[in-house]
């Protein structure tokens, strides 16, 4: 099995690495060579399409596994451009080249593809409706995979967090430490997601994708989220207590809520970003895990390091 995986180096791409080499060969591909990744791990400029299709005609990899994605929220709403290049065009170039040679792509995408009105967990059946350029982008690369007919997954996901990169449970560390007061938003409600559970089910899904590789049935748009439903004020109490109790907070500072008007951010951000993961657990027998497992193992790892 030949497999490329783009975006290697970021929170997703360094907990799929060592689950796709149990299917073969992987090539990783990020803006920057990490050779404590993989010894076959390349720079390239992923925004450049030209060299993503060299790139893909050189290796003609089995599957394509997109873990490369404009991430910057914010920065997104001064920088469309940029945001449409990585997270719509490139998976566009993806699917049409896997379409093409007859290839599969397995694409991450997210819930900020909705409006976050809705008062139950979004289906993948639900109507999409980004408040955001980031949004919009990540939704447009969806449209795309969907307009080339190429065999794909696209896996939505929601508040990905782990022990590398930047994400919401690292900065809370840093903040406790720094202040003795934070004040978090408490009116934004969404599934706290571990990377490593998000690499699991992907490996878990690819693989029965494998096993009956000339079925197409199962292909097609999923949700995938941790399983515990929380607001990002209570996110945050949650890794203090966990962190303070392995050691790796002296105090933990006093919280404050406050509503989304009063923590004003240059992109919006839904209130309501909940996935409905029955359609995954289904198809594919994944079973969503709890906030307070996944969030101790991941704290526990940093404790370790």
């Amino acid at each position: 099995m030949n497999i490329l995986l783009t975006g290697a180096a970021g929170q997703l791409g360094q907990e799929l690495l060592p689950l796709l080499v149990q299917l073969g060969k992987v090539t990783v591909v990020d803006r920057n060579v990490i050779s404590t990744l993989s010894p076959d791990c390349l720079k390239l400029d992923l925004s450049d399409l030209n060299q993503v299709e060299i790139l893909l005609n050189r290796l003609h990899p089995d599957l394509v596994v997109n873990a490369a994605a404009y991430t910057a929220v914010d920065q997104a709403e001064n920088d469309s451009e940029t945001a449409f290049r990585m997270n719509a065009d490139l998976p566009g170039c993806m699917a049409r080249w896997a379409e093409r040679n007859g290839r599969f792509l397995f694409h991450f995408s997210t819930d900020y593809v909705f409006d976050g009105q809705a008062s139950q967990p979004y289906t993948e059946a639900h109507e999409t409706g980004p408040i955001n350029i980031y949004g919009e982008s990540k939704l447009a690369g969806e449209w795309a995979i969907t307009a080339s007919k190429c065999r794909f997954i696209v896996l939505r996901t929601s508040w990905v967090y782990s022990t590398h990169g930047s994400n919401f449970v690292l900065s809370m560390l840093r903040l406790a430490r720094e202040r003795p007061e934070l004040s978090v938003v408490s009116d934004q409600t969404g599934c706290p997601t571990w990377a490593r559970n998000l690499a699991g089910v992907s490996r878990k899904v690819i693989g029965q994708l494998l096993k009956y590789k000339t079925n197409a049935k199962n292909d097609g748009l999923y949700h995938y989220c941790d399983g515990t439903i929380t607001t990002w004020y209570e996110f945050a109490r949650s890794i203090f207590s966990v962190a303070s109790g392995l050691g790796l907070l002296d105090e933990i500072p006093r919280m404050l809520p406050l509503q989304s008007s009063q923590y004003p951010q240059i992109a919006v951000r839904p209130g309501f970003s909940v996935l409905d993961t029955s359609a995954i657990r289904e198809t594919f027998g994944v079973e969503a895990v709890g906030l307070n497992e996944s969030l101790t193992a991941c704290l526990q790892e940093i404790e370790d390091e």
